[in-house]
């Protein structure tokens, strides 16, 4: 079908329309959004976690629910802000009793639980190093990246300790503490009880003076090659998380809020903990796991306004309640408080667009960023335009830009340094940001040669693939060594894979190419079907003619092979380099971040 451009009706952070919006950018600056968030207090020593807690305890809104937890048994724990700031304050003193201090690393191994709020805010109100990891991390890359990251704490749960950590103890000598979240630390030699020190100390805590440019998280990110890289984020990035809040999530006071990514992913940490409390809303976290049924009640139990998921989780809404056809599952929850919904993580189909217009009532507006960019530099607005399958447009504050690539699909990089910035609209080239956002990494931890490598000309490299629209929109195509070359054809394999979920028996689709020796590569499809719909030669003739039709030979997939089961991570992303490895017999390479790996 022809993807229609879609319009919410909303009041608008960003003016609906190009003019107003170049206005916005043109006024817009950073030293004016530090005014606005600090206001007479000046910005010049911003700490992340006083502007997310006590900020709002001191201005007499401390009776305010900070966080709504719903734990797996559908219990809730409710903390306010003063909760929050008592318990943070715990922590941050219990860090400074066991020797921990400015720059100190504190990683945390644990589920979504009331515990993770509280250390992450209590490291930084200490102004330790925060070092988020996903608690379904095998023990191989929890022990990698404690050791590139310099472990000092490690906060997790007896369990988690003793299948991923306790017999590689020995291999993290820098490791000091282990604090054991809820029972079993009297039973772990070496370990202590993160309930007893949080017991037997003051809940008031001084935040010492924090410069703009002080280390506070620490986010690790898998290449395509080599080890993980740790981005290092400062202070002065929560100015970001706000701002781009406001512009790209449409947050207000008074809003309840749910970002369904872990915090230990960035996007959990920036938008499920950061943002959020910054701007003073409720916050609702769920321990439990994907369910269609439970996040329904949980969006309409909690009246969530403002909801921030992944095209994954969109995807298996997707697969349980259809576009077409009576919508009877959400109809049996009241859903009338969601007002905005808003997906990342990998590009978001425009069926997923739609789908959300005619079931839900409201389009998904998708975003781009990075772990390394810190906070969402491209976005689809509130109230604006929608154009379904677009990253949409640069935020206040973040120019952008399309550069000319070179043989390897990377921009083209001059033996001077110089690069060529595209301004034909639709023509594909690296996707790259000027510096100077708050947020943005200030380096890879103990690589300084691999962050350089990072930028060129001038600009920060992001190794993504785009093209920009004449009207300013931006569309990814892929990353640089994903792209396609068929025939004399740079395809995408973004763009195949939703041609493909437009069909109604495709659930999930992921394309590589497969090496030939007279078109270069060829174009093959995995592809994972819905219920009803069988893997026969019928079914794969239907859909190699499908995408014939939607995208036209040069394009179209020459081959498919049925998966149920497509390789992806644990935050949803079909891994198409371990396809493209299965297919060649090629190694397979770096697995930790592969779904059900441990």
């Amino acid at each position: 079908m022809p993807w229609e451009t879609i319009r919410k009706d909303s009041a608008p952070r960003v003016p609906p329309n190009l003019d107003d919006y170049e206005k916005t950018r043109a006024g817009f600056s950073w030293d004016r959004a530090r005014a606005d968030l600090f206001g007479s207090r000046g910005g010049q020593a911003p700490n992340i976690a006083y502007e997310a807690v006590d900020r709002h305890t001191e201005s007499g809104h401390g009776r305010a629910v900070a966080l709504r937890c719903v734990a797996r048994d559908d219990t809730v724990t409710t903390l306010t802000y003063d909760d929050l700031a008592r318990a943070t304050s715990r922590f941050a003193n219990v860090l400074r009793a066991l020797g921990l201090g400015r720059g100190d690393r504190v990683f945390t191994l644990l589920g979504r639980c009331p515990e993770l709020f509280v250390t992450v805010l209590g490291t930084l109100k200490n102004t330790s190093v925060l070092c988020p990891l996903f608690s379904a991390f095998g023990p191989d890359p929890v022990e990698q990246r404690m050791r590139l990251g310099n472990a000092r704490v490690l906060v997790t749960t007896a369990p988690l300790y003793r299948r991923k950590v306790a017999d590689r103890r020995q291999r993290l000598p820098e490791l000091t503490h282990v604090l054991i979240v809820g029972p079993g630390a009297d039973d772990l030699p070496g370990t202590l009880s993160f309930d007893a020190l949080m017991d037997a100390t003051d809940d008031t805590f001084g935040v010492p003076a924090t410069s703009p440019e002080d280390m506070a998280l620490l986010h690790f990110t898998s290449g395509t090659t080599g080890a993980p890289k740790g981005a290092v984020h400062v202070h002065d990035a929560l100015i970001a998380h706000y701002t781009s809040a406001a512009y790209a999530l449409d947050l207000h006071p008074g809003d309840v809020y749910w970002c369904t990514a872990d915090p230990g992913w960035v996007t959990g940490m920036s938008y499920g903990v950061i943002a959020p409390l910054v701007h003073g809303l409720t916050v609702v976290v769920d321990e439990g796991e994907f369910d269609a049924r439970r996040w329904y009640r949980i969006l309409a139990d909690h009246r969530v306004t403002v909801w921030y998921t992944a095209p994954t989780a969109l995807r298996m809404l997707m697969r349980t309640t259809p576009r077409q056809g009576p919508h009877d599952l959400p109809a049996q929850y009241d859903l009338s408080a969601l007002r905005f919904i808003a997906s990342v993580g990998e590009p978001l189909n425009p069926e997923a667009v739609v789908w959300g217009r005619d079931v839900l009532g409201l389009p998904v507006h998708d975003n781009w960023w990075q772990t390394e960019t810190g906070a969402i530099m491209i976005a689809n607005y509130a109230g604006c335009e929608i154009r379904p399958g677009s990253m949409g447009r640069p935020l206040p504050g973040i120019e952008a830009t399309v550069l000319a690539r070179g043989e390897d699909g990377r921009a083209e990089v001059t033996a001077d340094g110089r690069v060529t910035e595209i301004t034909e609209p639709g023509a594909v080239g690296e996707l790259a940001l000027l510096p100077g956002w708050p947020s943005m990494f200030r380096g890879y931890l103990h690589d300084d040669r691999r962050y350089a490598a990072a930028f060129a000309g001038g600009w920060y490299l992001t190794g993504d693939l785009a093209r920009r629209d004449a009207d300013g929109w931006y569309w990814f195509v892929g990353r640089a060594d994903d792209v396609i070359k068929s025939a004399g054809h740079l395809v995408g394999p973004f763009e195949v894979e939703s041609a493909m979920m437009e069909h109604p028996a495709v659930a999930e689709a992921g394309v590589i190419g497969r090496p030939d020796p007279v078109a270069g590569d060829i174009i093959k499809a995995f592809v994972s079907l819905r219920p009803g719909h069988e893997p026969t030669p019928e079914t794969e003739r239907e859909l190699l003619a499908f995408a014939r039709r939607r995208l036209g030979p040069a394009v179209a997939p020459r081959e498919i092979a049925f998966d149920q089961h497509l390789p992806k991570t644990r935050s949803g992303k079909v891994m198409r380099r371990l396809l493209r490895a299965r297919e060649l017999g090629l190694p397979e390479g770096d697995l930790s971040t592969l779904e059900g790996s441990e």
